[in-house]
């Protein structure tokens, strides 16, 4: 799902992967890490941790505006969007929490670029490489999924309670969170 953020001049496309392996995405980031920082950024997080589209979306617009407001944490829009879609303020925590394992089959995938044709072109040469179409399903809310990101994020009984009664009160909470770590500077 690509977006155009015109305040920043910025593309993301967001999508995700089914029945990936740890090794290839990993190899993928280290053979392609120069031609992406130049042209892009990419980010990858283990699915099973991320609520929505929505929860990956706003997490790159705090990053976006942590580094126009010259308040970022990490060297790279794509490390500070890891770190708002964790919700937490070390890079290594937030690479534990979110970031892909050995054991990750399902991955989420952040492209930013300031040109439509940057992501398009990241977004097929990474596919060629996987080997597999993307699949936006993997970022859909599940009740494995929930459960997993009620515990990664201290989501609360009392606080899914006191939630407006909707269908996406996990995803409202953990983009709470998301905005709320641009107060804890």
């Amino acid at each position: 799902m690509q977006h155009y953020i015109e305040e920043y001049n910025r593309y993301i496309e967001i999508t995700g992967y089914k029945n990936i392996t740890f090794q290839k995405a990993e190899t993928f980031l280290k053979t392609h890490r120069k031609q992406t920082t130049q042209q892009t950024d990419i980010q990858f997080f283990d699915a099973q941790l991320i609520a929505s589209p929505k929860h990956l979306y706003f997490a790159v617009l705090n990053a976006l505006q942590a580094f126009q407001n010259k308040t970022n944490t990490a060297k790279s829009i794509a490390m500070e969007t890891m770190l708002y879609a964790s919700a937490k303020r070390q890079i290594q925590k937030a690479i534990e929490c979110l970031g892909i394992k050995a054991q990750t089959q399902t991955l989420a995938i952040i492209i930013i670029a300031k040109e439509q044709k940057h992501t398009e072109d990241t977004l097929r040469t990474l596919t060629e490489y996987i080997g597999t179409n993307p699949d936006e399903t993997v970022l859909e809310m599940t009740k494995e999924k929930e459960t997993k990101i009620h515990q990664t994020f201290q989501i609360t009984h009392t606080e899914l309670e006191t939630t407006a009664d909707n269908k996406s009160k996990t995803v409202d909470l953990v983009i709470e969170r998301v905005a709320l770590l641009a107060t804890q500077i």
